[in-house]
């Protein structure tokens, strides 16, 4: 579409919007910072307009008047996506929810919590905390990343293995359809079977059928204990083993299981400068934490469980934490392992679900035919070793063909192309890989059903029909 065709209709939108918002929702020109351009990974197009609502009535106001128009949208949250579902496209408004922000209440005797979409996900936490509360999920955008836009991609983290995926912790929610209908489920039952669960079709779904204005999610009890210990480990197979086994012996005290190779565990503390809790050189490493209600039962079936794998050559080198200093010091770390890959230049990253029995197998697979197109390429592997999730990193000037490699390697082994960061803009050509044909027609077919002019996060996920948007490509 034409830019001049293209400003005619946000003219119109925001024409019609006129006396409906306050002065501070729309943002126009100069006032738009390049931060409404971009995502965590790059930079899109600028919006045409920022849209600014202050709570579901407006949402519904602006997406009546999107729709009534048929001017495309792209939602956003903290903008801190790793796949461009919030990064805007030529001719889009931003919906910015950056204001509905806040925790409108708790509910101890049910712990749960609700608060807008726009709110931090570290305000959830510390809320939480503050009525001796806790939010399961944790990731290292936790000061920026928002409550609607882990809901849009399902976010996932470092405790998976003990909370579930952010899924897991969404009670109900309030949400706009594309043409302003507002749909409202806030009430946190845990057993409510009165007709369908509407909820549910908002997550993971990357703002595609729907916008999130607010959430009930659900709280556990704060643990008493929080315990860490870094591990050195012989090989991968003796990692798998060791996690099958703690699961067993750890019950339900096992919170994470993280994964880091050799050369990314060296390369950051080395970066970092500082000495290394384990020895280097070893086969593989983990971070391995526990939470728990008995501290002095727990610690002891933990120190026993890592004395145990030490005694059976699972492990080599075993260092626990102390005090909190010392875990903060081990998580450090692991938090730290962003920081060294992107202090050295462009990164490409693959954020992949492996079955675990097939990890091996899975990287057996994919690097003959990586070193063959990049006998140069440095890669860097670590994750979320509990729930299969490897964020498998490089630095290599053959994007597409190593990703092919990586994708068709999924498909072998039976994974996913996106563990946790959605597909957004910039994998929706590598969803068949994951997805069957029948899968992603009724994805579609949803999406119409939703939001039939296509306005809302148009292109995310897989492309839209030629219809919309000039001649995009087909699926």
């Amino acid at each position: 579409m034409s830019d001049r065709a293209s400003s005619d209709r946000v003219n119109q939108l925001l024409k019609s919007l006129e006396g409906k918002l306050d002065s501070a929702a729309i943002l126009l020109g100069d006032a738009i910072s390049e931060g409404y351009a971009a995502d965590a990974t790059a930079k899109g197009a600028m919006p045409l307009a920022v849209l600014r609502p202050r709570n579901t009535q407006d949402v519904s106001v602006i997406l009546a008047a999107a729709n009534a128009v048929g001017q495309p949208i792209v939602v956003q949250g903290g903008r801190t996506g790793l796949s461009g579902a919030s990064r805007p496209e030529a001719g889009e408004v931003s919906l910015s929810l950056e204001r509905l922000n806040g925790v409108d209440a708790i509910d101890k005797a049910a712990q749960t919590i609700i608060a807008g979409a726009g709110t931090p996900m570290q305000i959830i936490q510390q809320a939480a905390d503050h009525e001796n509360l806790y939010f399961g999920v944790d990731i290292g955008a936790r000061g920026t990343a928002t409550v609607g836009g882990n809901i849009g991609t399902n976010a996932g983290g470092i405790r998976v293995l003990r909370y579930g995926m952010y899924r897991a912790q969404v009670m109900g929610v309030e949400a706009v359809l594309a043409d302003g209908t507002i749909i409202s489920s806030l009430k946190g039952l845990p057993k409510d079977n009165s007709g369908y669960n509407l909820s549910p079709l908002f997550i993971g779904t990357e703002g595609t059928i729907g916008v999130v204005t607010r959430a009930c999610l659900k709280l556990h009890p704060k643990p008493k204990i929080e315990r860490n210990a870094f591990v050195a480990l012989p090989s991968l197979a003796a990692v798998q083993e060791l996690l099958a086994r703690l699961r067993v012996e750890l019950s339900g005290l096992l919170s994470a299981f993280e994964l880091l190779f050799p050369n990314i565990y060296e390369k950051t503390v080395n970066y970092m400068g500082i000495r290394p809790p384990v020895e280097t050189g070893a086969g593989m490493y983990a971070m391995i934490e526990i939470q728990g209600q008995s501290p002095d039962q727990d610690n002891e079936r933990f120190e026993a469980a890592l004395a145990q794998a030490i005694e059976d050559g699972l492990a080599t080198d075993v260092v626990l934490s102390n005090s909190m200093r010392e875990s903060q010091a081990l998580w450090a770390i692991r938090d730290g392992i962003n920081d060294f890959l992107f202090s050295n230049g462009v990164l490409i990253g693959f954020d992949i679900s492996v079955p675990l029995g097939r990890m091996q197998e899975f990287l057996d697979t994919v690097k003959v035919p990586i070193d063959a197109i990049d006998p140069e390429n440095q890669t860097y592997i670590f994750g979320h070793m509990g729930d299969g999730n490897l964020h498998y990193c490089m630095f290599t000037d053959h994007y597409e063909a190593i990703a092919e490699v990586i994708f068709s390697g999924i498909q072998k082994v039976g994974g996913g192309v996106s563990a946790e960061h959605g597909i957004g803009t910039d994998k929706k050509h590598y969803l068949k890989y994951a997805r069957s044909e029948a899968e992603i027609a009724t994805m579609r077919r949803m999406k119409t059903a939703f939001d039939p002019n296509y306005i809302l996060n148009r292109g995310r996920v897989f492309e839209a029909p030629a219809s919309f948007g000039g001649a995009l490509e087909q699926h």
